[in-house]
């Protein structure tokens, strides 16, 4: 199959997910009424009297946010991890390498267990705080890297980057202990959540998405020579250090400002790299755009799983990922054993 066919079949699994995810839950719509509203919405078009009137409220009001942030937030992950897997060379390697999530989750921990507020920005508080800890915690990394090792060795990123998240992860563990008032809020947090999403956050996450996707397949063939190992790019005139920093700020924003919305979702950005590259094979301008429409798909039936497998209650979407993710590290691990 040519990879054009591999394309429209991988849109059309994402748009039937989509689809699926807004018209699955407590209430169900039927696929028919859903691509009805949406349309009518989106060219202005009234909608008609045989679709129940509480339909287009659900939909636009409470289920396609939702869906939509999940599937931003998929991609975003998703081609994190393509890029992180590429520079560091390494097929286990994700942005929560660097302490992206340790970053998000201690700057969110502050927020709930100092109970700070903001007038300007409101409901963003968090999100801003979660994301600008997750960058400084990233920038932290690579600097310490820097000084350790001049020629910044994957080796070195990955080491500072694991001792800086358990860092994080004891000062949030000491918060939570701290205040048991706050301590759900933060363990639920820390699972992810796409519930009770709006409009304004899918219209800061979706561009943010749109132009990673534009930025890193600018990079694609940077990242093609970057497989090869250091000397190789280095000898074809790939500055490595230079690629690094950008590459890695790059991957930072990304899942940062995905992070600072919804949680820690893990496995995510492990999973679709591997399935994509078994499928797109290695060049970047193939797997970069495919990453992000296998891993909003698969983040949009995970997140319908969370809803609907315990009704009324709902699964933090963390928890799903991480029962699909596990076992498949465990497979990639031991299969790069063995070869």
């Amino acid at each position: 199959m040519k990879t054009a066919s591999k394309i429209l079949v991988l849109t059309a699994a994402a748009l039937a997910a989509v689809i699926l995810g807004i018209g699955v839950g407590s209430v169900f719509i039927p696929p028919g009424d859903v691509g009805t509203i949406l349309i009518c919405n989106l060219f202005g078009h009234p909608i008609p009297e045989t679709i129940d009137p509480v339909y287009p409220g659900l939909v636009m009001n409470m289920r396609l946010p939702r869906v939509l942030m999940a599937f931003f937030t998929g991609a975003a992950l998703s081609m994190s991890g393509t890029v992180m897997q590429s520079v560091l060379r390494n097929p286990l390697a994700s942005p929560f390498s660097l302490g992206v999530s340790a970053g998000a989750g201690l700057g969110a921990a502050l927020v709930m267990v100092l109970g700070i507020s903001s007038g300007i920005l409101g409901a963003f508080l968090l999100p801003a705080v979660s994301l600008a800890f997750a960058l400084g915690t990233v920038i932290l990394v690579v600097g310490f890297a820097t000084r350790m090792d001049k020629n910044l060795s994957n080796t070195t990123i990955v080491l500072i980057g694991m001792v800086v998240s358990l860092f994080c992860n004891a000062i949030m563990s000491m918060l939570s202990t701290l205040s048991p008032i706050n301590a759900q809020r933060i363990s639920l947090w820390t699972l992810g959540s796409f519930s009770m999403k709006e409009w304004n956050q899918v219209f800061i996450l979706a561009p943010v998405t749109v132009l990673g996707i534009l930025f890193f397949l600018h990079y694609a063939r940077e990242m093609d020579v970057m497989t090869f190992g250091e000397e190789q790019a280095q000898a074809l005139g790939v500055d490595m250090k230079r690629m690094k920093w950008l590459l890695i700020g790059a991957v930072a924003v990304l899942t940062g400002t995905a992070t600072a919305f919804v949680g820690i979702i893990g496995f995510v950005d492990l999973i679709a790299p591997h399935v994509v590259r078994r499928f797109f094979g290695a060049s970047h301008r193939k797997v970069i755009p495919a990453s992000a429409l296998f891993g909003g798909t698969f983040m949009v039936l995970c997140d319908l799983a969370s809803r609907t497998l315990t009704p009324p209650r709902e699964i933090p979407i963390g928890s799903i990922t991480a029962l699909i993710g596990a076992p498949f590290f465990i497979y990639i691990y031991f299969a790069g054993r063995r070869r």
